[in-house]
């Protein structure tokens, strides 16, 4: 196995704003999830599976959107790395069929990966519809498409609106921060380790 100095540095760029992205990616979604989940409680209706792949694909799409901006003068870069941000849902996905085939020992499990597969290439598709490409997503565009994915991950019978619950469970500003961290590490070249990322400040 090639070492981190046999990497050139086109390579190391890639491989490293892909894993930084990534665990962002991974760890927002984790805390939303748990925030909705929580809210939820035990309500008839709720689906943690739902809202976790709605989570997942919302804050892919929105990552993908953002590190396509900040890396607008790496063409040579942005193309691989906004491919893997957007189907990190479906590496997800395969990973854990793949880890429950084997722990499990029931191969018959990879006929559900084309279900899947369809599943969550409809969450994509929604997301990307309202994120579109080229555009970093601000607070504003965040706020309006997040509300969607609170209604969307929300059982029918709760009593406050969408827009209300989002509010009310502070979810907007993490995820801008989020993007922010991206979109910062694209346009430096290297994670943004100073507090107040003020280039990163943009608005839809």
């Amino acid at each position: 196995m090639a070492s981190p100095n046999d990497l050139d540095a086109s390579q190391r760029r890639v491989a490293q704003f892909t894993s930084f992205a990534t665990v962002g990616i991974l760890g927002l979604t984790q805390d939303l999830t748990h925030a909705v989940l929580e809210s939820i409680g035990d309500m008839e209706g709720s689906d943690p599976e739902l809202v976790a792949e709605e989570t997942l694909s919302l804050i892919a799409i929105a990552t993908a959107r953002a590190a396509e901006v900040g890396l607008e003068d790496e063409p040579q870069h942005a193309s691989a790395i906004v491919e893997t941000l957007l189907n990190v849902p479906f590496t997800y996905r395969n990973y854990l069929l793949g880890k429950a085939m084997v722990a499990e020992a029931q191969p018959e499990l990879s006929g559900m990966a084309e279900e899947v597969h369809e599943r969550l290439e409809k969450k994509r598709a929604f997301y990307a519809t309202h994120l579109p490409d080229g555009q970093f997503p601000g607070p504003h565009a965040l706020q309006d498409t997040m509300e969607l994915w609170m209604g969307r991950v929300s059982p029918p019978k709760l009593p406050e609106m969408p827009q209300k619950r989002l509010e009310k469970l502070g979810l907007v500003d993490p995820a801008v921060a989020h993007l922010k961290v991206v979109l910062a590490y694209g346009r430096r070249g290297a994670p943004p380790v100073a507090s107040g990322s003020d280039e990163a400040a943009e608005s839809s």
